[in-house]
């Protein structure tokens, strides 16, 4: 009884999902697209991009500072995310260094894909006899 009981408190302590995979692919995208269009403008095939590349085209020539200032917001706000994803970890009992860095790491790179797994996580509250 009390090795289970060890064994749930120490499952708690290091608990750790990877971030599905469809949300993560399409931030990584995202952002990835996002670095491609603010950095490299001149590298992308437009005329490839079927009715996307126009209005890309549009934006790189009329608003890049609006993308360039977008794409670092963006990143800003995955450090915010991976700093509440600090927080929520010692929170919720995670306190293993490990899970917590992965947490951390894994939510800088996917945010929200990321955060929202953590956030969900209900630890199981141990009885006090």
């Amino acid at each position: 009884m009390e090795a289970a009981r060890s064994e749930a408190h120490r499952a708690a302590t290091t608990y750790f999902r990877a971030a599905r995979r469809w949300p993560a692919l399409v931030t990584a995208l995202a952002l990835g697209c996002g670095a491609w269009v603010v950095f490299w403008p001149q590298s992308i095939p437009y005329e490839s991009l079927g009715p996307l590349g126009p209005f890309t085209q549009y934006l790189v020539d009329h608003h890049h500072t609006f993308l360039h200032n977008g794409y670092w917001i963006a990143w800003l706000i995955h450090v915010g995310e991976s700093l509440y994803a600090m927080v929520l970890c010692k929170s919720k009992g995670i306190t293993d260094g490990r899970a917590q860095l992965l947490w951390i790491l894994q939510t800088f790179l996917f945010g929200i894909a990321s955060l929202s797994i953590l956030m969900a996580y209900r630890p199981k509250r141990q009885k006090r006899t």
